[in-house]
């Protein structure tokens, strides 16, 4: 029997996608503009200090072509807005959710929706300054006593880009309480080597990742502090980070660039000033520093996707370091 002229063999219709390229012009699809750069960007903090209970993602998917919400590829961060006495529930499919709490005070309802065993408690207590992590199939509901903001963080575009589900939970919800948080960092501060550190900063992790020594198996999470007079010199890596201003006063600033001048100062950097509670994307590969010429000190906490990255071993964090010949770039975190 002769099939119809129109009709494909088996065959023909599995190799119909199949592509061919040559690898001279296609294996550095980022570099020739196939896939657009991750923009640096920043969110200021009116967009949730006014204005009802809401969510307000930060959205960047029509600059690098998701097709869902996404901050960064791998991440979508949102400002949760909670006025006295509202409730509002967040959600995602996400294998890692993660709330800083900006402002305010309230409890969180958790419910499994993926029927895995139970938490240690359906009830999470908040206040200014704590820090929480949420795992796969965790509705919560968010309760305010007095007006609040939340920072939200999670994993759900890269789960959406994988074509996956976060079926399995790898952790139990996690506080991480102020006084805690500040505690570490002062110890870090205060240990004499930290002197010469060029970061001085508390990374959070969580005892089920002793391999990655981060928050969750996919996020990083780090609360840093910028002395007065600080200036932390360049450094760069391959995760993306989107950075949350803790608290700062004017004079704090970040610069970003591409490349290094021969002092190893950045060549022609794009500035981010500090202000409290806004946010901004440090893309991967470029080099940034931290200023502070306010008086006060003040506090950072930026999230990426870095956890992935350090199981991958593909972080790559490097450093810029001034010698007497020049500059020199080195790969540690010292």
């Amino acid at each position: 029997m002769l099939m119809p002229a129109h009709a494909h063999s088996p065959a023909e219709k599995l190799a119909e996608a199949a592509r061919y390229h040559d690898y001279r012009y296609a294996s550095n699809p980022v570099g020739d503009g196939t896939i657009g750069p991750i923009p640096a960007i920043q969110w200021g903090a009116d967009l949730h200090e006014q204005g009802g209970t809401r969510i307000v993602p930060l959205d960047t998917s029509q600059a690098i072509a998701t097709t869902c919400p996404a901050t960064t590829p791998g991440l979508l961060a949102s400002f949760v807005h909670v006025r006295p006495g509202d409730a509002i529930v967040t959600e995602a499919d996400a294998t890692s959710q993660l709330f800083f709490v900006m402002r305010g005070s309230g409890t969180s309802q958790l419910a499994d929706t993926l029927g895995s065993g139970g938490y240690p408690s359906d009830e999470l207590p908040w206040q200014a300054g704590d820090l929480f992590t949420l795992p796969a199939g965790c509705r919560a509901t968010h309760v305010a006593g007095d007006d609040a903001a939340l920072y939200w963080v999670h994993d759900g575009p890269l789960i959406h880009y994988l074509g996956a589900t976060a079926s399995r939970p790898r952790f139990s919800p996690t506080l991480y309480p102020r006084d805690q948080i500040r505690r570490a960092l002062d110890a870090v501060a205060h240990d004499p080597s930290s002197a010469t550190a060029n970061r001085i900063s508390v990374l959070l992790g969580n005892r089920v990742f002793p391999q990655t020594l981060t928050i969750t198996h996919v996020v990083w999470a780090m609360f840093g502090l910028l002395p007065v007079n600080a200036v932390q010199s360049p450094h760069r890596h391959q995760s993306v980070a989107v950075d949350l201003v803790v608290d700062a006063k004017p004079g704090c600033y970040t610069l970003v660039g591409e490349r290094l001048d021969g002092s190893g100062a950045i060549e022609k950097p794009k500035r981010f000033d500090w202000r409290p509670h806004s946010a901004f994307v440090t893309p991967p590969g470029l080099w940034h520093s931290h200023h502070n010429e306010s008086g006060h000190p003040a506090h950072i906490l930026p999230i990426q996707d870095a956890g992935l990255h350090t199981f991958l071993r593909t972080l790559d964090i490097r450093f810029s370091r001034k010698t007497a010949a020049g500059c020199e770039v080195v790969g540690s975190a010292g």
